[in-house]
């Protein structure tokens, strides 16, 4: 008789307030309209791991990776939440873009409200164009002597960003923005890129991970900051682009 064996998620920090683990890519927090036929969730995952309910604190998207939070009781979450809300949980994310980026710079540029659901989309929901900035910084490059678009080489930038606003998909929306889509991304990307991701290195997730978060912990007084190492899919690309090492 073959035996089940039950998926875990690593755990990054735990106390009696909050659970913090690293979401791989393909993983939906808990359960969505947007993707009705997927049965896992990270929700259900982390509660069978550590035997007790937990509650959403904030969200990743199902291809982003890397810290993500659950609150143990519906009071601690909500008070995580609001954290998040007022922008006292800072966040760093890591990201593989297409081309060279400027060093750094700041994106400001406002973001619409996107519609996932049907009924969305029929009621007409919409809101005007919210704030939205976000932070860059380029950690390195490297540029291949293969043709993927109209050139003979092809560049790609490892960026440092800071969002300072929460809005839906706004790293891959803002870098889009600026001409340098997050290689993977197949709603605001660049489809030649992902497909040479795909043939290439065998890469077929979007290569944006959340890589920390700090924040003041509201319960304990005391400041925590929670990293996520990186999956298989970022080591391979660090060791095949000469990134080994690089100081984040």
């Amino acid at each position: 008789m073959e035996q089940y064996i039950k998926e875990t998620l690593e755990i990054l920090y735990q106390d009696q307030y909050l659970v913090a683990v690293n979401k791989p890519s393909g993983l939906l927090v808990h359960k969505s309209p947007i993707d009705k036929d997927e049965t896992r969730f990270a929700l259900q995952i982390v509660r069978d791991q550590i035997g007790q309910y937990v509650y959403p604190v904030h969200r990743l998207d199902k291809p982003t990776s890397g810290v993500l939070l659950f609150g143990l009781t519906k009071e601690v979450a909500q008070n995580f939440s609001d954290m998040f809300l007022d922008g006292s949980v800072a966040k760093t994310y890591v990201a593989i873009t297409r081309g060279h980026t400027p060093e750094f710079g700041l994106i400001d540029h406002p973001l619409t409200q996107m519609l996932d659901t049907k009924e969305q989309k029929l009621a007409g929901t919409t809101k005007d164009a919210q704030d939205a900035q976000t932070e860059f910084q380029r950690v390195a490059t490297v540029t291949l002597p293969i043709l993927v678009d109209k050139y003979p080489t092809t560049r790609y930038s490892f960026v440092k960003l800071k969002p300072k606003t929460g809005r839906k998909h706004q790293l891959r929306r803002h870098l889009k923005h600026i001409s340098h889509h997050i290689v993977g991304d197949t709603k605001h990307g660049r489809g030649e890129h992902n497909k040479f991701f795909r043939e290439h290195f065998g890469i077929h997730r979007l290569l944006l991970h959340a890589l920390e978060i700090n924040f003041l912990h509201p319960i304990l007084q005391k400041e925590l900051t929670i990293q996520a190492p990186f999956d298989n899919d970022f080591k391979k690309l660090f060791q095949e682009f000469g990134w080994i090492g690089i100081e984040i």
